[in-house]
This record gives structure tokens, sequence and C-alpha cells, in this order.
């Protein structure tokens, strides 16, 4: 789950995927990296719900017909992540940013609970919407088992 502090001191909770491969910080691994992070960049802006993203650009709608079962799309909107631990999850083999995880839309909405994912945080594409519009760069991100 995804816990969000609005300035009004509201929670949100989201329903979130994980890594099929469990946790960890190690590049490479897969997995979902643990510790404090923060929102280096929110990318896709203005594009609409369904937007693909390869390499962070948006290169159109995604289309269910063409879905390939073995690739994690980015949809929607991505919340890229920086570690802010070094020798956790920041430089050196274990740099979350340089590993591209994002918390990012999802074409797996039925698949919400379960750790299916190559490393990101995957999410609804509605809730990813409202995230996306109630954060900002720089805000902290705690992953925690």
């Amino acid at each position: 789950m995804i816990y969000h502090r609005r300035p009004t001191g509201v929670f949100h909770t989201y329903p979130v995927s994980t890594a099929a491969g469990g946790i960890g910080n190690d590049s490479g691994s897969l997995k979902t990296p643990l510790g404090l992070h923060r929102i280096y960049a929110k990318i896709g802006e203005e594009m609409p719900i369904f937007t693909a993203f390869v390499g962070r650009i948006p290169v159109g709608i995604f289309d269910l017909s063409c879905d390939d079962p073995s690739h994690d799309w980015i949809l929607t909107r991505i919340l890229w992540l920086e570690g802010m631990e070094t020798g956790k999850n920041r430089r050196g083999h274990v740099d979350t940013k340089s590993r591209f995880i994002y918390i990012h839309g999802t074409h797996e909405e039925n698949m919400l609970g379960t750790p299916v994912s190559h490393g990101c945080v995957r999410m609804c594409n509605t809730d990813m919407l409202e995230l996306f519009e109630h954060t900002h760069t720089g805000e902290i991100v705690r992953i925690i088992p």
C-alpha cells in the first residue's frame, strides 16, 4: 500500500504491486528497493490516462490487444525515485535513480496487491493520476517491507 499524507493531514491509501523478485537494492536485481527516497522527477503531466512511456517518453495510448505479458508497461504518469541513503539506495551498485525505479500506472490493475513488477511500484491508473496531482518533486517516499 501507498500511504500519502496530504498537507491537510489527511492520509490517502492506494493499493500497489511491487517486484516479483521481492525486495532488494542491488542494480540488476529486478527487486523493489527499500529505504528513504525522494521524488526526483514527475513525468507525464497533462498526458491522457493510459499513455504508455518508453524511456520516460510518451509513445501513445496503451493498446491491450498488443500486450506482451512479459513487458512491465509504464502507464499514465511517472514518479521517478531517487535514493537518499548512501550505500543503501544511493550511489554505486544500489542507486535507485540509476536503476530507473518509478511509481507508475500499470496495465495489470487486476494484479495489484500481488508482487509482479520488475522493481517499480505499480498503481491503478486513476489512483496514479490522483497521487501525481498531490505530490511534488523532492517529496519524501519511504519504502518499507
